[in-house]
């Protein structure tokens, strides 16, 4: 009885506000019917389009260019801007770039020209949206370093606040992660000077710190940011920021493969999205699912979700989104071992990748079509795959050195500021001593002022500074130790596979001997011999093994002098944590010669049988 009850009062409410709804709407229309070519007219269509925008989308479009007429007729630039406004949000439900980017930038244009500072920021943040979307970074910013400054003319810690988030949210996307938790810094410090606190937005920015510290992989340091946001949202009750706080929570978690919590955040926001019709939180809710049936290997499962999630982010589709569903469908293919259905969807991710320029969806492609060319036996463009992979990581890797050096730049110029403001301070010191009252308030208001804000802002920086150029020279040798160490780990994989196809060949070879022209097959085998024994490749792994691990061969000898050369050769191969199989292709012996071989160190390195040989290693 209590169900059907709970039923009908829904039916009750919703019949109540479709009624409510329909009377709203004949009263509008019939005052746009009676009202003469006016200002009234035109703030009636416009309310027309609000009321219908949902529900009778080519009525809300109809009404709009009724009232952009009208806005023209009558010279009514705040009409006629405010339409245009409209039209580009009618477009970007459609997301038809072209149109909504035209009638966004006259809006914009014409929302100057009556000096209407706030709303030209509201179509600047707009803008940047859609750019950001397509990545389009370097629009993006330019849009919105427009909106930080009319911000900050405006003198509005709320307004200046969403600037530095959203910027902060263009550098999330194009990878620059230290940029953006400085963007997010100083949007909490714009909070600051709020006299009436905002908890929403200080939970917005909680987030933020803990999106950007999941994209830096520091996933549990992120989790207590976006809990404490969440903790806030559903205090406040505020759906939107709820279903973009529980895909937050979910990503994170995900990352750190707790799959049945991430599936229970995932699901919390679906159930928000789906009720309020949001696609746009609906399409990645669904895409997020999917992917933790495809990392459970539930391949079908996965592809039904991304296929659902396609079928309704393809109306409004950015492109970093296509990349990811391409890239996603794909590897579920992969799974299936359906290699041609996954080799067709990651060329079809490379092109768009390739078509914004994304280096880093570039390498990871290239990297995944290679494996299922592998997997399907066409090993000439595997191996190009993977060294387009290579050359793509290297670039990368390049432009974060490049990175690196401009902030040192930074800091020079930072520090050269620093310095002038220093000297500037002590004249001013030595005119106070000197000059009288009246002229030292001068002095003041000539500029003064501007001078002391500065040495506000820079007062505890010298100290900082030198922690922070501390920091980057730590983080730029991090960055070169890595791409040693993945250099190095290249080259052994390398020269495991080489082995491995030379003793194919071999093999075969030897197969063949008995059938074929007997010297020219022994030939062959000596060759392959030859290649297999060549010091050179030793001598150029054990040149990037020294780069890395610097002390490791002069330790060894110090402590175990027995060990002869062959056995370091094994020592540093299972420093690198290589497995058996690899070991025992690069040194070209069987896997009864490397369990004897380590039989042998153990013995010379004093080990009983409790006592793990690796992990001495490792400790050396």
């Amino acid at each position: 009885m209590i169900k059907v009850f709970c039923a009908f009062v829904l039916m009750c409410v919703s019949f109540l506000v479709y009624s409510q709804n329909e009377n709203k709407l004949d009263s509008l229309l019939n005052a746009y019917k009676n009202q003469t070519g006016s200002i009234e007219k035109v703030n009636t269509a416009e309310n027309i389009f609000i009321e219908t925008r949902q529900s009778n989308p080519e009525l809300a479009l109809n009404y709009l260019h009724k009232g952009l007429f009208v806005a023209k007729r009558i010279n009514f630039s705040e009409g006629e801007a405010k339409a245009y406004k409209n039209l580009g949000h009618y477009y970007v439900n459609y997301y038809n770039l072209d149109s909504l980017r035209f009638y966004f930038k006259k809006s914009e244009h014409l929302f100057e020209s009556i000096n209407d500072k706030n709303s030209v920021f509201k179509i600047l943040i707009l803008l940047n949206r859609t750019e950001n979307l397509e990545g389009h970074f370097k629009t993006a910013l330019e849009l919105s370093n427009k909106s930080i400054a009319i911000a900050t003319q405006l003198k509005s810690g709320l307004l200046l606040s969403e600037a530095h988030q959203q910027q902060s949210t263009i550098h999330l996307d194009s990878g620059n992660y230290k940029s953006a938790l400085e963007q997010l810094i100083l949007a909490a410090k714009a909070l600051d000077t709020l006299t009436n606190k905002n908890p929403l937005k200080e939970a917005i920015i909680k987030v933020g710190i803990g999106r950007t510290e999941t994209l830096r992989n520091n996933y549990l340091a992120a989790i207590p940011y976006i809990e404490e946001g969440v903790a806030i949202f559903e205090d406040l009750n505020h759906e939107k920021w709820l279903a973009i706080s529980y895909m937050e929570l979910g990503n994170t978690q995900y990352h750190l493969k707790q799959y049945d919590k991430a599936l229970l955040n995932y699901n919390k926001g679906l159930k928000i999205s789906k009720a309020k019709k949001w696609d746009n939180f609906i399409s990645p809710y669904l895409s997020n699912i999917g992917a933790i049936y495809l990392d459970t290997e539930e391949y079908d499962k996965a592809l039904q979700y991304f296929f659902n999630s396609n079928k309704i982010s393809s109306k409004q589709e950015p492109v970093n989104n296509k990349i990811i569903y391409l890239n996603d469908v794909a590897s579920a293919y992969l799974g299936k071992k359906e290699y041609q259905k996954a080799i067709t969807h990651y060329t079809k991710a490379i092109k768009l990748a390739d078509s914004i320029a994304s280096m880093d969806n570039l390498s990871d492609n290239y990297k995944e079509r290679a494996e299922a060319y592998g997997k399907s036996g066409n090993y000439k463009n595997a191996v190009q795959d993977y060294k387009t992979h290579i050359t793509l990581n290297d670039s990368l890797f390049n432009v974060a050195k490049a990175q690196q050096i401009e902030e040192l730049r930074t800091i020079y110029e930072t520090e050269k500021k620093e310095q002038e403001i220093t000297l500037q301070k002590n004249e001013i010191d030595l005119l106070e001593q000197k000059a009288k009252v009246s002229n030292l308030q001068n002095l003041l208001l000539g500029g003064g002022l501007l001078l002391s804000l500065a040495l506000v802002a820079f007062g505890s920086y010298g100290f900082r500074q030198k922690l922070k150029r501390h920091s980057v020279e730590k983080e730029k040798l991090d960055n070169e130790l890595a791409f040693k160490k993945k250099e190095l780990t290249t080259y052994a994989l390398n020269l495991a596979r080489k082995n491995e196809v030379l003793e194919g060949l071999k093999q075969k070879a030897q197969e063949l001997k008995t059938q074929q022209n007997q010297d020219g097959y022994q030939h062959l085998i000596r060759t392959i011999d030859f290649d297999l024994k060549d010091d050179n490749n030793w001598e150029n792994f054990s040149k990037y093994f020294q780069q890395v691990h610097k002390d490791f061969n002069r330790n060894v000898k110090q402590k175990f002098p027995e060990v002869t050369p062959n056995e370091l050769r094994l020592m540093s191969l299972l420093k690198m944590n290589l497995s058996s199989k690899e070991i025992a292709s690069i040194l070209n012996i069987s896997n009864e010669g490397i369990k004897k071989a380590r039989y042998r160190i153990r013995k010379k390195l004093g080990l009983n049988a409790k006592e793990s040989l690796e992990n001495l290693i490792l400790s050396i």
